[in-house]
């Protein structure tokens, strides 16, 4: 049995054909229980998610929901015989389906298995995890409170690997073939400069250098007009880049071998980073709160080490007593996108004071787009407090 969220909540058997769910109901109970990811949802919290105002009936609602979710997802398990797939444990109930049995689960340990892979298997790897993909996750419930930060996890966890996974074609030299997909990403998700910045890198790899620079002029007019933000370090760096035709930008040619230099690589630029950046602090910490977006996207640990590291940032920024850069810094972290409110409650506090000041610091003209993140960031680490 396998259970996709990706797209519509459906369900197919083990030949492959869809299952009858019932009604919308039906799905809801079984994707709060994806949401939970094998953890018990209460009987409780369950109504509490189903309804707004819940009926007299309500937790004998859920008890039939369930059981017909058991009947159609374990078809042939014998009568009088405890369910395997969606179980009853202390107040409430939890799915416990196989990591590879349900879409979301899949896609993300896919991800999450090629972070140190070599551009080829990431290439290959990642175009099939995307694949998976029907269309918005959670579709049938996209208005659903508790459906919204793993919608909002999954959505960002996607556009991340169509990232990673253009920036790897370009390392293998498929730079013309991934501009469609580019072109086409940034068109629906223009306030990633990444995304900008990989396909103006596909568009001068192909010999289209004109193009490039015409993407990143796009990309800044943009970001100024609609936000009012300059682009960051990397796409101010590659733009300097192609107009000097820096030799670097050719990369290396496909072939055998690829992933065997991706330690050089790292080292080597680094190294240039620190001979070329040294003195410049205000680059250095917009570009180090770039590495913690892409790292909180990661999960895991991933995710609680940018968030230390966000604080420190946060509070570098002020400490140079630039309120603009302070702003640039704590939006870099593209609340609400990536961020739920912080699990320390001392540190949410934090950053809303740091919001809070900037706001006040601000110049009073041209900074709207500023104001409303930093107004968002007040509001996500204000929440449940």
């Amino acid at each position: 049995m396998e259970i996709g969220v990706l797209g519509a909540v459906a369900a197919w058997d083990e030949d492959g054909g869809p299952v009858a769910l019932k009604g919308p109901r039906h799905r809801a109970v079984l994707a709060r229980l994806v949401v939970a990811h094998r953890r018990v949802v209460p009987v409780a919290r369950l109504v509490e998610d189903l309804w707004d105002e819940p009926p007299a009936g309500a937790v004998g609602s859920v008890r039939t929901f369930v059981g017909d979710l058991r009947r159609a997802l374990e078809p042939d398990r014998p009568p009088r015989t405890p369910p395997r797939l969606l179980v009853t444990e202390g107040p409430g109930y939890a799915l416990r389906a196989a990591p590879d049995d349900v879409d979301a689960w899949r896609f993300t340990r896919a991800v999450e298995a090629l972070a140190d892979a070599g551009p080829e298997r990431v290439a290959g790897g990642l175009a099939e995890a995307l694949g998976w993909w029907r269309g918005p996750a959670y579709a049938d419930f996209g208005d659903a409170r508790w459906a919204r930060t793993e919608r909002t996890r999954l959505t960002e966890l996607r556009l991340h690997a169509v990232e990673r996974r253009a920036e790897a074609r370009i390392a293998l030299g498929e730079g013309a073939a991934a501009v469609a997909d580019l072109d086409a990403h940034v068109t629906e998700h223009p306030w990633r400069e990444d995304a900008w910045r990989l396909l103006a890198l596909a568009l001068y790899r192909s010999g289209r250098q004109g193009d490039a620079l015409s993407v990143l002029r796009r990309a800044r007019a943009l970001l100024r007009e609609r936000l009012g933000v300059d682009p960051g370090p990397r796409l101010r760096r590659l733009e300097e880049d192609v107009l000097r035709q820096a030799a670097h930008l050719e990369g290396p040619g496909p072939g055998p071998g690829t992933g065997s230099r991706v330690d050089d690589v790292w080292h080597e630029a680094t190294a240039a980073y620190e001979s070329v950046l040294a003195a410049r602090a205000r680059t250095r910490l917009e570009s180090t709160a770039g590495l913690m977006r892409d790292l909180a996207v990661t999960g895991g640990g991933g995710l609680e080490a940018a968030r230390r590291h966000r604080v420190a940032a946060v509070a570098a920024a002020e400490g140079l007593g630039d309120p603009e850069l302070t702003a640039r810094v704590i939006g870099v972290f593209d609340v609400p996108a990536v961020w739920t409110r912080s699990d320390d409650p001392e540190q949410a506090r934090w950053l809303v004071g740091a919001a809070e000041r900037t706001l006040a610091r601000l110049p009073a003209e041209g900074q709207d787009a500023t104001r409303c993140r930093l107004l968002a960031t007040v509001a996500v680490e204000s929440r449940g407090a």
